[in-house]
């Protein structure tokens, strides 16, 4: 039974995400309206066992909202894994009189909170996670930026792979999800994408498909691949070993993680740190934060991390048809 909430910790944990600083903005200031004290939680869990944690006010979250990152920082905590590292974690919320904790994060940040619920906290998690990866939900916090920002990369060096008639291999992050590779292979119109979720690792088939276009007069050849597939300077080896055609590879990186966050990070981050606040405030525990059939709503933590998701089929098929 969720218990009455005095004082609530933020934390985010996992990988950084650009919006993560709008929701714990919105998460701060939310509960300093429904009178509520707050605690900032700093690395995540690493910093919650020790004991890294700090009192936060309205002018603490003061100009951050357009910043990307976590001004808490955060990391990744094998402690986690640990019955005695969940012990820790809620202990130190115990002794830091925290009765409610926010998680910013995704599907192991969540199973850690709900490991910790156990302990009587009051545990609300929120999708961050640029990966969009978090099934309950249609959007998750960073995705939107993370996309626009590996969309504008591509657009760049297609101009330059147009100009020198190369094939471009440019690797997206995405390590067990292909959701940023699918977007930016439909939105930057890519002759190949490379998916977790898919790809048969039949280089053939690539080979094949780039010596198919030259023969119709295609003057460069863009392959986006997923970081869960990755060895992309290997695969341009091969490849233009194969073709004759140069062929370079581009590897993005963590700058999809970095930048300011685009307006519907932001405004999306702060309705959920809102809505966070709002269900704690209900006497809600052991709840997911997500956006679903255009509205924002909640699920029960063990349906969140039961549910499973999938790469959209039709989007996955338009991307080859429209590759011609």
């Amino acid at each position: 039974m969720a218990g009455k909430v005095s004082t609530i910790g933020v934390l985010t944990s996992g990988g950084d995400a650009p919006g993560m600083n709008a929701a714990i903005r919105a998460v701060v200031r939310s509960a300093i309206v429904h009178g509520k004290k707050v605690k900032g939680i700093k690395k995540g869990y690493s910093g919650l066992m020790a004991g890294e944690i700090v009192d936060m006010n309205a002018k603490s979250v003061s100009d951050i909202i357009q910043r990307g990152g976590t001004i808490l920082q955060t990391a990744r905590c094998e402690e986690m894994y640990t019955a005695e590292g969940v012990e820790q974690a809620a202990k130190s919320c115990k002794e830091n009189d925290i009765d409610a904790l926010v998680v910013i994060g995704g599907d192991g940040s969540f199973r850690g909170m709900k490991e910790i619920s156990s302990y009587g906290i009051n545990t609300v998690g929120i999708p961050g996670t640029i990966d969009l990866d978090i099934s309950c939900t249609e959007y998750t916090i960073g995705f939107d930026t993370a996309v626009n920002t590996a969309m504008e990369a591509i657009d760049k060096v297609r101009d330059t792979s147009t100009s020198h008639e190369r094939c471009s291999i440019i690797e997206v992050m995405g390590r067990h999800a292909g959701y940023i590779a699918l977007w930016c292979g439909l939105a930057n119109g890519a002759e190949d994408i490379l998916l977790p979720e898919k790809y048969d690792y039949d280089e053939q088939k690539l080979v094949d498909h780039i010596i198919e276009n030259r023969k119709r007069g295609k003057k460069h050849h863009i392959i986006i691949n997923a970081e869960g597939i990755g060895r992309s300077i290997g695969m341009a080896q091969r490849i233009e070993a194969a073709t004759g055609l140069e062929t370079r590879a581009t590897i993005l990186g963590h700058m999809q993680r970095g930048g300011n966050p685009t307006c519907k990070d932001r405004v999306y981050a702060t309705t959920m740190g809102c809505y966070a606040v709002d269900i704690i405030c209900q006497g809600k525990t052991n709840r997911v934060v997500a956006y679903k059939d255009g509205d924002f709503t909640d699920f029960d933590i063990e349906e969140a991390l039961g549910q499973k998701k999938e790469i959209s089929e039709y989007q996955y098929r338009i991307s080859k048809e429209l590759s011609i």
